[in-house]
Protein backbone atom coordinates (compact mmCIF):
# COMPACT_ATOMS: atom_id res chain seq x y z
CA UNK A 1 0.00 0.00 0.00
CA UNK A 2 2.91 2.77 0.92
CA UNK A 3 4.59 1.95 -2.33
CA UNK A 4 1.53 2.98 -4.02
CA UNK A 5 1.20 6.21 -2.13
CA UNK A 6 4.84 7.04 -2.67
CA UNK A 7 4.65 7.08 -6.72
CA UNK A 8 1.68 9.70 -6.02
CA UNK A 9 2.38 13.28 -7.14
CA UNK A 10 2.89 15.71 -3.07
CA UNK A 11 -0.74 16.59 -2.68
CA UNK A 12 -2.91 13.46 -4.22
CA UNK A 13 -0.22 11.75 -1.18
CA UNK A 14 -1.43 14.19 1.30
CA UNK A 15 -5.10 13.74 0.86
CA UNK A 16 -4.55 9.74 1.22
CA UNK A 17 -2.40 10.15 4.38
CA UNK A 18 -5.33 12.56 5.66
CA UNK A 19 -7.77 10.31 4.69
CA UNK A 20 -6.34 6.48 5.77
CA UNK A 21 -6.18 7.29 9.27
CA UNK A 22 -9.25 9.74 9.50
CA UNK A 23 -11.18 6.96 8.03
CA UNK A 24 -9.70 4.61 10.68
CA UNK A 25 -10.97 7.08 13.28
CA UNK A 26 -14.50 8.07 11.85
CA UNK A 27 -14.89 4.32 12.16
CA UNK A 28 -13.95 3.25 15.38
CA UNK A 29 -15.79 6.57 16.35
CA UNK A 30 -19.33 5.31 14.50
CA UNK A 31 -18.73 1.95 16.40
CA UNK A 32 -18.37 3.10 19.74
CA UNK A 33 -21.68 5.66 19.28
CA UNK A 34 -23.95 2.50 17.78
CA UNK A 35 -22.53 0.49 19.88
CA UNK A 36 -23.57 3.05 23.43
CA UNK A 37 -19.63 3.16 24.40
CA UNK A 38 -19.01 7.00 24.31
CA UNK A 39 -22.19 7.98 26.32
CA UNK A 40 -21.33 7.77 29.42
CA UNK A 41 -17.82 6.19 29.76
CA UNK A 42 -15.74 8.32 32.01
CA UNK A 43 -13.66 9.48 28.74
CA UNK A 44 -13.87 13.15 27.41
CA UNK A 45 -11.87 13.60 24.71
CA UNK A 46 -13.02 16.92 23.50
CA UNK A 47 -12.14 20.10 24.80
CA UNK A 48 -14.81 23.05 25.59
CA UNK A 49 -14.72 24.76 22.57
CA UNK A 50 -18.43 25.87 22.55
CA UNK A 51 -18.63 29.47 21.46
CA UNK A 52 -22.76 30.01 21.61
CA UNK A 53 -22.13 29.95 25.69
CA UNK A 54 -25.12 28.30 26.32
CA UNK A 55 -26.00 24.39 27.28
CA UNK A 56 -25.44 23.37 24.08
CA UNK A 57 -23.50 19.59 23.50
CA UNK A 58 -22.25 20.76 20.20
CA UNK A 59 -18.86 21.68 20.49
CA UNK A 60 -16.78 23.53 17.61
CA UNK A 61 -13.67 22.64 18.54
CA UNK A 62 -13.79 19.27 18.83
CA UNK A 63 -12.13 15.21 18.38
CA UNK A 64 -15.14 14.46 16.27
CA UNK A 65 -15.71 17.77 14.50
CA UNK A 66 -11.72 17.41 13.38
CA UNK A 67 -12.28 13.72 12.13
CA UNK A 68 -15.38 15.16 10.41
CA UNK A 69 -13.50 18.03 8.23
CA UNK A 70 -10.42 16.12 7.66
CA UNK A 71 -12.81 13.26 6.46
CA UNK A 72 -14.55 15.85 4.13
CA UNK A 73 -11.44 17.89 3.09
CA UNK A 74 -9.68 14.49 2.75
CA UNK A 75 -12.03 12.44 0.15
CA UNK A 76 -13.31 15.55 -1.76
CA UNK A 77 -9.82 16.40 -2.65
CA UNK A 78 -9.03 12.82 -3.63
CA UNK A 79 -12.52 12.58 -5.39
CA UNK A 80 -11.77 16.03 -6.92
CA UNK A 81 -7.69 15.55 -8.04
CA UNK A 82 -8.13 14.55 -11.50
CA UNK A 83 -11.04 17.25 -12.32
CA UNK A 84 -9.37 20.27 -10.89
CA UNK A 85 -6.33 21.07 -12.10
CA UNK A 86 -5.80 24.60 -10.21
CA UNK A 87 -3.55 23.35 -6.46
CA UNK A 88 -5.16 26.47 -4.85
CA UNK A 89 -8.86 26.01 -6.26
CA UNK A 90 -8.28 22.10 -5.02
CA UNK A 91 -7.41 22.65 -1.86
CA UNK A 92 -9.90 25.32 -1.30
CA UNK A 93 -12.91 23.62 -2.68
CA UNK A 94 -11.79 20.58 0.09
CA UNK A 95 -11.91 23.05 2.80
CA UNK A 96 -15.37 24.63 1.66
CA UNK A 97 -16.55 20.68 1.43
CA UNK A 98 -14.61 19.30 5.27
CA UNK A 99 -16.40 22.71 6.83
CA UNK A 100 -20.02 21.27 5.07
CA UNK A 101 -19.50 17.69 6.66
CA UNK A 102 -18.88 19.84 10.28
CA UNK A 103 -21.94 21.92 8.99
CA UNK A 104 -24.26 18.31 8.30
CA UNK A 105 -22.98 16.89 11.36
CA UNK A 106 -24.20 20.21 13.43
CA UNK A 107 -27.92 19.39 11.97
CA UNK A 108 -27.43 15.66 12.52
CA UNK A 109 -26.93 16.34 16.05
CA UNK A 110 -29.67 18.69 16.21
CA UNK A 111 -32.00 16.59 15.32
CA UNK A 112 -31.41 13.87 17.28
CA UNK A 113 -31.33 16.50 20.53
CA UNK A 114 -35.32 17.27 19.81
CA UNK A 115 -35.44 13.13 19.84
CA UNK A 116 -34.65 13.87 23.46
CA UNK A 117 -36.18 12.67 26.64
CA UNK A 118 -35.77 14.54 29.90
CA UNK A 119 -37.37 11.73 32.40
CA UNK A 120 -35.64 13.57 35.37
CA UNK A 121 -37.83 13.89 38.55
CA UNK A 122 -38.68 16.97 39.46
CA UNK A 123 -41.57 18.01 42.53
CA UNK A 124 -43.36 20.47 39.89
CA UNK A 125 -44.45 17.12 37.90
CA UNK A 126 -46.80 16.18 41.02
CA UNK A 127 -49.31 18.89 40.57
CA UNK A 128 -52.48 17.98 40.18
CA UNK A 129 -51.17 14.16 40.29
CA UNK A 130 -53.32 11.92 42.51
CA UNK A 131 -51.47 9.23 44.99
CA UNK A 132 -51.61 6.88 47.54
CA UNK A 133 -51.01 7.51 51.34
CA UNK A 134 -48.51 5.43 52.00
CA UNK A 135 -47.91 6.43 55.81
CA UNK A 136 -50.74 8.91 58.01
CA UNK A 137 -50.79 12.60 56.97
CA UNK A 138 -52.06 14.23 59.87
CA UNK A 139 -54.66 17.54 60.01
CA UNK A 140 -53.66 20.70 59.63
CA UNK A 141 -49.98 20.68 58.63
CA UNK A 142 -49.11 19.39 62.09
CA UNK A 143 -47.13 17.04 60.87
CA UNK A 144 -45.90 15.22 57.48
CA UNK A 145 -46.98 11.60 56.38
CA UNK A 146 -45.67 10.06 53.43
CA UNK A 147 -47.27 9.33 49.70
CA UNK A 148 -46.76 7.15 46.76
CA UNK A 149 -47.20 8.38 43.28
CA UNK A 150 -46.04 7.37 39.66
CA UNK A 151 -44.20 9.78 37.91
CA UNK A 152 -43.40 9.49 34.11
CA UNK A 153 -43.62 5.74 34.62
CA UNK A 154 -41.70 5.66 38.32
CA UNK A 155 -42.70 5.37 41.81
CA UNK A 156 -41.49 7.95 44.15
CA UNK A 157 -42.12 8.25 48.31
CA UNK A 158 -42.68 11.59 49.23
CA UNK A 159 -43.24 13.72 52.50
CA UNK A 160 -46.60 15.29 52.18
CA UNK A 161 -48.47 17.51 54.51
CA UNK A 162 -52.84 18.07 54.64
CA UNK A 163 -54.74 21.50 55.39
CA UNK A 164 -57.33 18.90 55.59
CA UNK A 165 -59.54 19.52 59.61
CA UNK A 166 -58.82 15.18 59.29
CA UNK A 167 -55.59 13.06 59.36
CA UNK A 168 -55.93 11.37 56.54
CA UNK A 169 -55.55 7.31 56.88
CA UNK A 170 -52.66 5.48 54.93
CA UNK A 171 -54.27 3.90 51.67
CA UNK A 172 -56.09 6.95 50.88
CA UNK A 173 -55.88 8.38 47.61
CA UNK A 174 -55.04 11.72 47.40
CA UNK A 175 -54.43 14.57 45.30
CA UNK A 176 -51.56 16.91 45.17
CA UNK A 177 -52.59 20.62 45.35
CA UNK A 178 -49.48 22.93 45.87
CA UNK A 179 -46.31 22.65 47.16
CA UNK A 180 -44.74 25.13 49.42
CA UNK A 181 -40.91 26.00 50.05
CA UNK A 182 -39.88 24.09 46.90
CA UNK A 183 -40.17 20.80 48.96
CA UNK A 184 -43.22 20.23 50.68
CA UNK A 185 -46.55 18.71 48.80
CA UNK A 186 -49.78 19.77 50.33
CA UNK A 187 -52.54 16.90 49.51
CA UNK A 188 -56.50 16.80 49.71
CA UNK A 189 -58.65 13.58 49.90
CA UNK A 190 -60.36 12.59 47.19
Amino acid sequence: MMELLENLPVLLKTFWYIAIPTSLIFAIQAVMTFSGVDSSDGLQADFDGDLEGGDSTFQLFSLRNLINFLLGFSWSGISLYNSIENSSLLIALAVIIGCLFVFVFFLIIKQVQKLEEDNSFKLENTLHQSAEVYLTIPENKSGKGKIMISINGAFHELDAMTEHVEKIASGSTVKVVKIENNNIIIVQPI
